[in-house]
């Protein structure tokens, strides 16, 4: 008998890239989410004036360059003046694009389906670039990680299948053999051992511990 704990397939804490007001926070503790959905957004009113002055800005310059290359080839304009307008309408379209990456920013959206595991921040509050916004567990089946003793390698092979009873249900899972280390800790004897639940159960959660039963590996 080896102690596991349920680990997600992976988690990572969403950050502000912004300073800006929350306008809506769109999940909340343990909620679930889709890949792509908007879990966060900010009160970006003042960027997407910004926005549509540049793209205004952008219209105006480039008719001026039309303007100037019909009148070079009526020959009221020259090479120089063409080039300028050009060059106009090239700064202005890099404004549009720098203030639609800032608008762009004025949404958090998930990298991947799964819950929400913490909220750093609530609805109005007013964050700072790198400021923490929200835990994310990634959804699927989740990992169970071990410590088995170095001696126990012989009989441990990647792909092997086994049960783990979950302490918090009292019920018992498959999990099969993912990973195993490729280093033994000198000072226990042990290798870290990874696996993976067969199934995504919902009543399962990261954090939660128990047994795997290496006596019936097959």
């Amino acid at each position: 008998m080896v102690r596991g704990l349920l680990i997600p397939d992976s988690e990572t804490t969403l950050s502000s890239t912004v300073a800006a007001k929350i306008r809506n926070m769109n999940v909340s503790i343990g909620s679930t989410f889709k890949a792509g959905q908007v879990l966060v957004s900010f009160d970006c009113d003042e960027p997407a004036a910004r926005l549509n002055m540049a793209s205004a800005e952008l219209a105006g310059a480039m008719e001026t360059h039309e303007a100037k290359i019909r009148m070079q080839g009526l020959g009221q304009a020259g090479d120089v003046e063409v080039a300028l307008a050009a060059s106009a309408a090239n700064k202005a379209r890099a404004q549009v694009d720098l203030q639609k990456a800032q608008v762009a920013q004025c949404t958090v959206a998930a990298p991947w389906s799964g819950r929400v595991a913490k909220m750093h921040v609530r609805n109005h509050m007013s964050v700072t670039p790198g400021q923490p916004l929200l835990d994310l567990i990634k959804g699927g089946p989740l990992r169970l990680r071990l410590n088995l003793p170095s001696r126990s390698l012989e009989h441990i092979k990647s792909g092997a299948l086994f049960d783990v009873t979950i302490e918090e249900t009292g019920k018992a899972y498959q999990a099969k053999i993912a990973k195993i280390n490729s280093r033994v800790d000198a000072v226990s004897q042990t290798i870290e051992v990874e696996a993976v639940m067969l199934k995504s159960y919902p009543e399962l959660l990261p954090g939660m511990s128990g047994t795997a039963n290496f006596a019936i590996v097959r």
